[in-house]
This record gives C-alpha cells, sequence and structure tokens, in this order.
C-alpha cells in the first residue's frame, strides 16, 4: 500500500505533534511556519500567539542566546548549543538545540530547530542531592560531626537574624544544602529559594526578572569569584538596592576569600557585603565520620524507592570509604553510589568487586597498602587477565576518565579523544551491555 499526498501530510503532522523534541521553523522574515506541542511546552506559546509575528519580536527574552536568530542572520548551522533562558511564563529552561538553516538553491528561506529539553537533567547535575523532590532542612541533613553541627548551628543564627551569609567550602561540599536549609529556617518564610549558577549565562538578567516579581525570594549566589568582575559590581549594586527586609542573600566561594581578592577574582566590596556571617564548610576529607550516616541515608532511600534488598556497604568496602580522600567530597560519594546503585539486583551488601572499576583505581593509587589491587594494573604474581577483557576494562577506565575531565560533555569527549560522537555514544552503550 502506498500513501498519497494526503495521507503522507496526516503522517507528518502526527509526527510532528507526537516526537519529543521542540520544533520550531521560521521564514526568512522570522515568521513561524512550524511550532509543535513539545515546543510550546518548552516555550509556553501557542501556535496562536506567535504566528503573525516575527522571532525578532517573539524572542526578545532570549536575545542574543537564541541560535534560531543567529541561523536566520548567518545561513551556518548550529549543533548541540546549550541554552538556559527564561520562558513565556517565567520558568528557567535549559535545552540542547540543533539548528539549520534552510535554503532554497543558495537562497536563504528559512530556518528550523530542534530543541531537547534537559533541564530536569540540568538540576540532577548541578543539584543531584535535590532528586527527592523534598525540602532540604536541616533535619534532612545527616552530618553528624562536631564541625558540621557548628555549621548547622551558624546557619540557624543567620536565617533568625535574616542577615547576608556568605558560604566558604570547596566544590562539593555541599554549600547549597546549607544554603536550602537557611531558606527552610527563615521565619516568616520565603516564598521561593532561587540558586542563581554563576557559570550560566546571563545570571544578572535572571536575578533583575526575579526582583521585578512581587515575591520575597532567598538568593543562593553560587560561587561568586566565577562571575566576572563587571559582573560582581553590578550584582552588588543591585544588592544594595534590594530591601532589607524583603530577601534572604547568601552567597558561596569555594575557596579563602582573601586569596581570592588578593587574585583579582573576588570584588572586596561584594565580599565585605556578605561577610556579616562567615560559614565554612569542612571537606569531607576533615569530617569522615559523616560519610558512614550519608550512605546509610542513601540505600535506605534505594530501599524505600525501588524495593530493593540492599542494605548497605560491606565492612571492607566501608574501611576503604573512610580511607577513601573524597577530592570531590560530598557530591562525589552520591555520584559514586549512583553508579553503584545502578548496578545493584538481588545484592544485599556492595562488596569490593561491585565498585566502579575507576573508583578502585583511584583507591590503589591512593593507598598501595588496599589488599585487593585493582586489577587494570598488572601486579606481581597474579593471575593476568585474557587481552581482550583487559583490553576492555582498559577503555572503560579511560573513557570514564575522559567524561569526567569534559563534565560528561559527549561532544567535548568525543573531539578530545579524537572520534566522532556517534562512535564515542556506541562505545559507551557497549560498556553497559
Amino acid at each position: 500500500m502506498s500513501f498519497n499526498d494526503e495521507q503522507l501530510l496526516k503522517l507528518y503532522e502526527f509526527a510532528v505533534e507526537h516526537v519529543s523534541v521542540g520544533i520550531h521553523a521560521v521564514d526568512a522574515e522570522g515568521r513561524t511556519i512550524l511550532y509543535n506541542q513539545k515546543m510550546k511546552e518548552i516555550e509556553g506559546f501557542d501556535i496562536e500567539d506567535i504566528s503573525d509575528r516575527s522571532i525578532l519580536e517573539l524572542f526578545a527574552f532570549r536575545s542574543n542566546d537564541s541560535a534560531l536568530l543567529r541561523v536566520l542572520k548567518t545561513g551556518i548551522k548550529e549543533m548541540n548549543v546549550k541554552q538556559t533562558y527564561w520562558n513565556r511564563y517565567g520558568h528557567e529552561i535549559t535545552t540542547i538545540n540543533d539548528t539549520y538553516p534552510i535554503f532554497d538553491g543558495e537562497k536563504l528561506i528559512g530556518a528550523i530547530e530542534f530543541a531537547r529539553d534537559i533541564t530536569s537533567l540540568e538540576k540532577l547535575i548541578y543539584q543531584p542531592l535535590r532528586r527527592y523532590g523534598e525540602p532540604l532542612t536541616f533535619d534532612v541533613i545527616t552530618a553528624i560531626s562536631e564541625p558540621m553541627q557548628i555549621v548547622k548551628e551558624n546557619a540557624k543564627k543567620a536565617a533568625r537574624a535574616r542577615i547576608p551569609v556568605l558560604l566558604i567550602g570547596e566544590s562539593g561540599t555541599g554549600k547549597d544544602l546549607i544554603a536550602e536549609g537557611i531558606h527552610h529556617e527563615l521565619q516568616p518564610k520565603n516564598d521561593e529559594f532561587v540558586t542563581l549558577f554563576s557559570r550560566r549565562p546571563n545570571q544578572i538578567e535572571r536575578l533583575k526578572t526575579y526582583l521585578k516579581q512581587d515575591k520575597s525570594y532567598t538568593f543562593f549566589f553560587e560561587r561568586l569569584e566565577f562571575y566576572t568582575l563587571e559582573d560582581q559590581k553590578e550584582l552588588l549594586k543591585l544588592l544594595k538596592g534590594m530591601p532589607p527586609e524583603k530577601h534572604m542573600l547568601i552567597g558561596s566561594v569555594g575557596g579563602d576569600p582573601i586569596d581570592l581578592i588578593s587574585n583579582k577574582q573576588l570584588l572586596k566590596d561584594l565580599y565585605y557585603y556578605f561577610a556579616s556571617m562567615s560559614i565554612s564548610i569542612p571537606a569531607l576529607r576533615e569530617r569522615k565520620e559523616d560519610i558512614k550516616p550519608f550512605v546509610d541515608d542513601y540505600f535506605s532511600r534505594h530501599r524505600e524507592r525501588f524495593n530493593s534488598n540492599i542494605q548497605g556497604l560491606a565492612d571492607d568496602v566501608m574501611e576503604m570509604f573512610l580511607e577513601y580522600d573524597w577530592p570531590g567530597n560530598l557530591k562525589e560519594l552520591e555520584l559514586l553510589l549512583d553508579e553503584i546503585a545502578s548496578m545493584i539486583t538481588n545484592e544485599k551488601y556492595v562488596t569490593y568487586e561491585m565498585l566502579p572499576l575507576h573508583f578502585r583505581f583511584k583507591l590503589q593509587q591512593q593507598n598501595e597498602k588496599i589488599k585487593k589491587p585493582d586489577f587494570f594494573l598488572l601486579q606481581p604474581n597474579k593471575e593476568l587477565l585474557p587481552l581482550n577483557e583487559y583490553l576492555k576494562e582498559a577503555e572503560k577506565y579511560y573513557l570514564h576518565h575522559a567524561l569526567k575531565m569534559n563534565e560528561g560533555n559527549i561532544t567535548k569527549t568525543a573531539q578530545a579523544l579524537g572520534m566522532t560522537r556517534q562512535n564515542l555514544q556506541y562505545r559507551l552503550r557497549k560498556m553497559k551491555e
């Protein structure tokens, strides 16, 4: 059976409306000619809202960050472009876009954009400990060490006083948890907790948009030293203009503020603004008694969510966790547990053999006395692996390490390894089989 033109049109319409990516196509003047249901969900417009309006007017809220606008002007395709912006309803959206110019011969007649919504994934990457969808109060934070008890007490004092707070600590120590804990400790409550990520674009403009709303916010300015000095000056000006009783303001830095100021990474006046109360959050290696409660809580949630049998770590594995230095701090610990949990079936305890190869390699690098040396390395008087198995494990470690160096970005990792993106994805899939 062959399709006639009318049936083909219905097939195309069905595919466009039910595909899992947003599709937006415009003509050479920027007028919309195609806008599917998924794109409506992402950006918040109906086709009736946009059919008679040029994207030059319609997407003023995205300014120069609109790949569709750029491609329409340049005629050059843009692939795997990550964009974070506010949609029509004021929600922050993050997408990965492929945008193509459309030519009739050599004449540019329009452009089309395919957008993959990764907003939820992005939040998980930047704030993995918020995955459970529950308020992160101080009661939820499982830390039991004396230094962390002092951190929580000081954070509660800051909440009661409603004064600006500066959180100081290495990456992954849980500064975001303390910030949200402060938010939930406030009396009266603020309407919303908002994290402004310094390594994302347009965060100052995003702050200005929030300030136009008739709401009270707790603003968490993540890693102030990563804002440019010009942005820091503008941020300070905005902060000084805010009603002091309306918003709770929390900043964070990843190192000694004095060193950051000396290195011209942090504006001295901005530091003084937040330093009404400074709270230092110790690295996980300095409070290893917090590891076991965190691991126990993690697997308790795993049993509850997945009805699993897992009880925790085997004794020798827990000993290794306590010996390890955790350079990535709490976030490294949780992401490791995620990787382990993805392999759990009916096991009751996590054994050494269930640890990812890259982590076993780290353990061996740190302490050559670990009783089970990583089989990835050649050891004297040890039985050799078959070559194919050895090469498979070596490749798995190397690819994992390369991905980590490129923060999980497939495209950048493939380029660094001198292979295509598709080839890298294929190899990663094969490793999971």
